[in-house]
């Protein structure tokens, strides 16, 4: 292996958005510093499974009225 071309693999600390940490290894940061989650597992909907919120202010609606008359031919 080349020398001195790895990044540093180091022990760093996760911080949750609910204020729990765990430890882990990384590359990123340096020994010991914390890494402050803004979206975790435990907050967002894409793992909670909560309802996702539509907000297009009309786009979608403004798009199916352009385009209600266009038929595609099925053959």
């Amino acid at each position: 292996m080349k020398k001195k071309i790895h990044p540093n693999y180091h022990k760093i600390k996760v911080e949750m958005t609910d204020g729990s940490q765990f430890e882990t290894r990384s590359t990123w940061g340096t020994e010991g510093d914390i890494l402050k989650l803004e979206i975790d597992p435990k907050s967002h909907s894409a793992w909670t499974g909560g309802k996702q919120k539509l907000l297009d202010k009309g786009r979608v609606s403004k798009f199916n009225k352009k385009f209600q008359n266009l038929k595609t031919s099925k053959k």
